[in-house]
């Protein structure tokens, strides 16, 4: 009996407890829920410039020289011309941070490109650089998809030359080495497709022009090109 009793005060208690316990928790305030947090917005990676690319080209072109008259050496003929260019770029940067470097060769075909005019006696000369060819190297700043950049280096010209007296035409042809600088803009339009548009200054200085034994001339060659062009970027 006394065990019993026992038991059945024990259980009395505890019941007490856990109804006392019961009362104060729900006394006790409700704990608000956490503020929902919010998702992470994706930030896009900055576009790389690294890597090798392939392209082509459309654009103007406009040529100025400057004759040593064949006949009266103290005279000098200056004239020039334009007209439509077109050809291919491949080249390769590098990028660090911000800074873009990189290496290029271009080609392009200028015959349409012609100044004429006439010397002291009346006679028509004429200059046309065939085709030109550049070799530079680039340096550049990014931001993000947008590359500003500069170019200089070597470039070279197929020059051809005519002089007509009376009816006979001749002409001399040969390759000029000179200088260039430009400068441009070019835009990722995806991961692998660019577009540009520059411009350059290609200097050759003065060579002689032989046409026959006894008729010889001094000219000089500059031209500027404006170009407007799309490159494929080979890997991400």
């Amino acid at each position: 009996m006394k065990l019993r009793a026992f038991v059945g005060g024990i259980t009395v208690a505890a019941g007490t407890v856990a109804c006392v316990y019961s009362a104060k928790a729900a006394d006790l305030p409700i704990r608000p829920a956490p503020a929902p947090v919010a998702p992470v917005a994706y930030a896009p990676p900055v576009y790389n410039w690294s890597g090798f690319y392939v392209g082509g080209h459309v654009g103007g072109g406009f040529e100025d020289s400057k004759w040593g008259d064949p006949f009266d050496s103290a005279v000098s003929d200056t004239f020039n011309g334009g007209g439509f260019l077109g050809g291919a770029q491949i080249g390769a940067n590098a990028q660090f941070n911000w800074l873009v470097v990189g290496l290029e060769g271009d080609f392009s075909w200028t015959s349409l490109i012609k100044g004429s005019g006439t010397d002291s006696a009346g006679d028509a000369i004429t200059t046309s650089p065939q085709w030109t060819s550049t070799v530079t190297g680039r340096i550049g700043a990014a931001f993000d998809r947008l590359l500003v950049y500069g170019k200089g280096g070597v470039a070279f010209a197929d020059d051809k030359s005519t002089f007509t007296v009376g009816g006979p035409t001749y002409t001399d042809t040969f390759t000029r080495t000179g200088w260039t600088a430009g400068a441009g803009l070019e835009y990722a339009l995806s991961e692998n497709w660019t577009a540009r548009v520059e411009y350059d200054y290609l200097g050759f200085g003065s060579k002689q022009l032989n046409f026959t034994p006894s008729v010889t001339s001094n000219a000089d060659l500059n031209v500027q090109e404006v170009k407007a062009g799309f490159d494929y970027k080979f890997g991400p």
